[in-house]
């Protein structure tokens, strides 16, 4: 009861009882929302990358759904809660863009257009519950965890597929077009770009301290796992990326002066990958790395760029490559060339010096505040799952010279929540005050230990 006068009182007991309850429903939506973009991510993935019109339908239908939920999760709560990731404004302007080609008539086939700005919608949808709903220490452990676990049991499928395949997917789905069939993809490529952005996450976290004992060791074999599959796979381009990801690893955490353990982790990984290609006697799948003859994409490249000098702005509009390049085409093929096998060179034929522009000031944010979540992730969840999702970016972006992974819905997806991962801050940092120290402190001999507030020291 509160006194508000000599003669009158308020019963407040309703709405004392209401704040916990909205507390507990915002929970409930918040845990909602995380395990549903993993399912959403792992769907994708399954249903051939979402790349036939029916998986590509119910993953946008997906994305609208989390979204309605992010939605019902801020009026529940009764305030909108928007992190000030710097990711927003590009991707925002970039989707600007779009419309802009469909409204004023830029575009060389609206409908396209209008198709491939339904999967940037999702995409971009992706990226805020990313960024926005897997923050806390938590929830970004639950969400390594459920990646660890799938990559680890795809990884498996996809090498029990390999040695008794029978040229179909999953052994019963007959590819529409011909390929190099791997996991539940048509192409070899867009599996090894998937590995590429999984696979830094068990990597990273066997190789610091928030896993102890047999939990490491598991997340390790997961690791190598996944990793030998992008050997196994055959990518010339996979190989060099996730060769570069370690080396990257490498120098970000010896470059803060860590153990050398780091660097025996990594040549252990190595290590084991090579045995389990002897094993399975695969090792030929090296040789693939000699000969890295560009072919025909630099032709493909050379002709994207004489596209480009034509519409040099604005572009031919997002998903018209495949509409246009025909016109460009210098060398006789009779396959349909449905992508330039370079995310870049397609970006800039499609969307100009503008889109290209957004893209580059898209990439320098995440790396401008990626880069420092490697200082600390030895020690927490949070920072771990940062760097490695900044790993796996780094992967797919090196790969995406010589292919077009992030044209391939479920990689695309999974791209922007990495990115959404590495550039936001963890609810814990964001609270403390400025100049604070975090969780380290000053140990005994003037060393710098984290302190042990339920992690290990």
């Amino acid at each position: 009861m509160l006194k508000i006068s000599s003669y009158a009182f308020v019963d407040t007991n309703d709405s004392i009882d209401l704040e916990p309850r909205r507390g507990c429903e915002a929970g409930i939506l918040q845990w909602v929302l995380v395990l549903g973009l993993c399912a959403l991510l792992i769907f994708a993935v399954l249903a051939f990358g979402a790349v036939e019109k029916w998986s590509t339908f119910a993953f946008e239908a997906g994305a609208a759904v989390l979204f309605l939920v992010w939605a019902g999760k801020q009026l529940v709560s009764r305030q909108v809660k928007l992190s000030k990731n710097p990711l927003y404004l590009p991707a925002f302007l970039f989707f600007g863009l779009i419309l802009a080609q469909v409204v004023l008539h830029r575009s060389a086939h609206e409908y396209v257009t209008e198709y491939e700005a339904l999967k940037y919608v999702s995409y971009g949808i992706v990226l805020l519950i990313g960024a926005e709903c897997v923050r806390e220490e938590s929830t970004r452990k639950i969400f390594a965890l459920i990646m660890i676990v799938f990559g680890a049991l795809y990884a498996f499928f996809a090498l029990a597929q390999d040695l008794t395949t029978n040229g179909k997917i999953f052994w019963v789905h007959s590819a529409q077009f011909n390929g190099s069939i791997y996991g539940s993809y048509v192409n070899h490529d867009h599996y090894a770009g998937l590995m590429e952005m999984l696979v830094p996450i068990p990597f990273v976290l066997s190789m610091g301290h928030v896993l102890r004992g047999g939990k490491r060791v598991l997340v390790g074999a997961c690791a190598v796992l996944m990793a030998g599959t992008i050997f196994l796979s055959g990518s010339r381009a996979g190989m060099l990326a996730f060769v570069f990801e370690m080396v990257l690893f490498a120098a970000l955490t010896l470059g803060k002066r860590r153990s050398p353990r780091i660097a025996l982790g990594t040549m252990s990984v190595c290590v084991f990958i090579l045995a389990l290609l002897i094993f399975l006697g695969k090792v030929q799948v090296l040789g693939r790395l000699g000969d890295l003859s560009p072919g025909i994409r630099m032709d493909i490249t050379k002709d994207s760029l004489r596209m480009f000098s034509k519409r040099p702005v604005g572009g031919w509009g997002l998903g018209t490559f495949p509409t246009v390049y025909p016109s460009y085409r210098s060398f006789y093929t009779n396959l349909f060339v449905n992508e330039a096998h370079n995310d870049y060179a397609q970006l800039l034929v499609e969307t100009g010096l503008l889109g290209f522009g957004l893209m580059l000031w898209f990439l320098v944010c995440l790396y401008r505040h990626g880069l420092p979540t490697s200082r600390r992730s030895e020690f927490q969840w949070d920072e771990a799952v940062s760097l490695a999702a900044l790993l796996g970016c780094t992967g797919i972006l090196l790969h995406s010279f010589v292919d077009f992974n992030l044209q391939i819905p479920a990689n695309a997806a999974l791209f922007y929540v990495l990115c959404g991962l590495a550039t936001s801050k963890s609810l814990a940092e964001i609270s403390k005050p400025d100049g604070s120290r975090g969780i380290w402190d000053a140990g005994v001999g003037g060393r710098r230990v984290p302190l042990a507030s339920g992690r290990h020291v």
